[in-house]
């Protein structure tokens, strides 16, 4: 269970919590009144700002499916040093890069 990914075990473990969060997620895109690509845009620099590196990854492949070009992706997170300094763009830039390459 150590490697499983951890949105596959919270399905498994709770499906219930694990549904009506993602309900929840889903009324917040609806309801935000920004488009998917700068949702995740903005979603990515936060998670970012805060170091979570596979959410970073996962966004930034959400975004590039949204429209977003490579430069926005990295511009994104290039922004968090106005909020956070060095240590968002540290570990999340090269992630983000790497992920929206990939994707």
């Amino acid at each position: 269970m150590a490697n499983d990914n951890f949105f596959a075990v919270w399905q498994n473990e709770s499906p219930e919590t694990f549904k009506g969060f993602n309900e929840f997620v889903g009324c917040l895109m609806k309801n935000t009144g920004l488009d998917e690509k700068t949702f995740q845009l903005i979603y990515m620099a936060i998670q970012a700002s805060r170091g979570a590196i596979g959410s970073v990854a996962a966004h930034a492949g959400f975004a590039k499916k949204a429209g977003a070009t490579r430069d926005e992706v990295k511009g994104a997170i290039l922004l968090t040093l106005m909020t956070v300094g060095i240590n968002g763009v540290a570990d999340a830039l090269t992630v983000a890069l790497d992920s929206y390459d990939r994707t």
